[in-house]
């Protein structure tokens, strides 16, 4: 691309940020990366009725916890900051006022009782009321009031508000990067509220194209609930005389309910159990909502599982690092159509990522819930036990129910392995290999299988017998790994130690 690529990512700290925000925030990422362009973060926090503390600093560390850099924005600075709206509020009055003497915008005074009269006429008319040319020169706005009864009005100051004026059945035509061509006839749409005098904020549609301008936007990668507000933001361009540095459009795909029906929302992730947040959150009222770094998955499964929801790679693989992200995304693999959420693949996604870590990884995230058991040993033996079961675990909180014989003895035994095995000559036989064990000097893995191998072979005991009554005295019930891998990990005086305990301990069935 010829020209400098610069996206943003614009959130509204309204509350937590939506896994669906987060894929928005990864495309803007990924595409500015293929592109050797900018990642830009601006916080949009002009609807104060609806700001929520708290909700800027969990973007934030949202986009840390996934990797998703950014290049300028809050927290960062860059050379157009500031970079929240709030503190950019001096700069949009300007430009509304130049859309109403350009007359592509007008004041509107009109109240909310007013409004609910002209409601009730059409409901009354069996019609859909609208904002638009229709009724603009009928209530109290700049284009029916002179122009000194506009200046009297603001000076003594009445509320008021700044509305585009949309033009009266004229096709705009727009393109977007996703979605193609779109065609839109003006007279289906309504004008729009720009700025408000009563709070001496703009609104989205006002900010949101000033600030894409002065930052220079070349690219607006957002929902697909923007849409509708396109035409409006073509006119707006067209409107300012900024067609020639407008940026090019893409509208992503809802991500839909497992169930395929609707937007993904907190509600079915509450009902089905699974988060719809990156982090854990809760309220300035004290209401919480799950959070995927909290329930266990690896911000790289989550940010995988993300970026296959709505982009296709054209290939077979799944697996993607960021980087290997970066050099494959492209816009034109977007789908147009809604992505439906899958709990389990999210699940299988952090399997995979878990089943390729490394020991030492391992050990790093398994050591803190080691001591929340009162278990203290070294980073060897932790990623060791953790390499061991890797491959049966989802997530690394499943690793102390896979692993905790390796620390701890058993001192109670299942009851179903116990009824099964625990009975006739098993008891006595687990007796004889105690002594076999106890004579062996090389209690590596490959020796002790080879011992007890030939042992049983000689007496002609049964393999599934022996073996599995071992498992009940090590293990304390019929999980894990082959015998010889635990018997190896815990050494020769502790497997002695757990069969004593059990001879001693537990009587056998009758």
């Amino acid at each position: 691309m010829s020209q400098e690529v610069r996206v943003r990512f614009a959130p509204s700290p309204t509350g937590p940020l939506h896994m669906g925000g987060v894929r928005t925030a990864l495309y803007n990422y990924l595409f500015a990366r293929r592109h050797g362009g900018k990642m830009i973060l601006r916080i949009e926090d002009t609807d104060s009725q609806r700001f929520v503390p708290g909700a800027e600093e969990y973007i934030i560390e949202s986009l840390k916890w996934c990797g998703i850099e950014i290049d300028e924005g809050v927290g960062v600075g860059g050379p157009h900051a500031p970079y929240r709206q709030s503190e950019r509020k001096e700069i949009y009055l300007k430009y509304a006022k130049q859309l109403v003497e350009a007359g592509w915008a007008y004041y509107a005074f009109d109240t909310a009782e007013e409004l609910d009269v002209l409601r009730k006429d059409a409901e009354a008319a069996g019609q859909t009321f609208a904002y638009n040319y229709t009724v603009r020169e009928k209530l109290p706005t700049s284009l029916s009031l002179s122009k000194e009864e506009v200046e009297e009005r603001i000076a003594r100051g009445d509320i008021w508000v700044v509305r585009f004026k949309m033009p009266e059945n004229e096709v705009v035509e727009m393109d977007d990067l996703i979605r193609g061509h779109v065609k839109v006839n003006t007279s289906t749409l309504d004008d729009k509220v720009l700025y408000k005098s009563a709070d001496a904020l703009p609104t989205y549609h006002l900010a949101n194209i000033v600030d894409d301008h002065l930052m220079e936007i070349s690219h607006v990668i957002r929902g697909e609930e923007w849409l509708p507000s396109l035409p409006l933001h073509y006119l707006l361009y067209r409107a300012f005389g900024w067609q020639d540095s407008q940026p090019q459009f893409a509208h992503l795909p809802l991500l839909l309910k497992p169930t395929g029906g609707g937007k993904l929302s907190k509600r079915d992730g509450d009902k089905m159990g699974f988060p719809v947040f990156p982090l854990f959150w809760t309220s300035p009222t004290g209401e919480t909502a799950h959070g995927y770094r909290e329930d266990g998955y690896f911000a790289e499964a989550f940010v995988n599982m993300l970026a296959l929801l709505g982009w296709n790679p054209g290939t077979e693989q799944e697996i993607f690092s960021m980087q290997e992200l970066i050099d494959n995304f492209s816009l034109d693999r977007v789908s147009k159509s809604g992505a439906r959420f899958q709990p389990d693949k999210a699940k299988w996604f952090n399997a995979q990522y878990m089943h390729h870590k490394s020991d030492e990884e391992l050990a790093e995230l398994y050591q803190p819930i080691l001591r929340e058991n009162g278990v203290e040993t070294t980073d060897e033996l932790a990623g060791k036990a953790a390499g061991i079961m890797k491959e049966r675990a989802t997530f690394i909180g499943d690793l102390w129910d896979l692993t905790s014989y390796f620390f701890v003895a058993p001192t109670t035994y299942d009851e179903k392995q116990t009824k099964k095995y625990w009975k006739g000559e098993n008891p006595a036989r687990l007796k004889e290999l105690r002594e076999v064990l106890a004579s062996i000097d090389d209690f590596s893995k490959e020796n002790t299988e080879a011992v007890v191998g030939a042992w049983i072979a000689e007496k002609e005991y049964g393999m599934g017998q022996i073996m599995n009554t071992l498992r009940l005295a090590l293990v304390g019930a019929g999980k894990g790994p082959g015998m010889y891998d635990v018997t190896a990990f815990i050494g020769k005086e502790e497997c002695l130690k757990r069969i004593d305990y059990i001879l001693e301990n537990l009587k056998p069935i009758e």
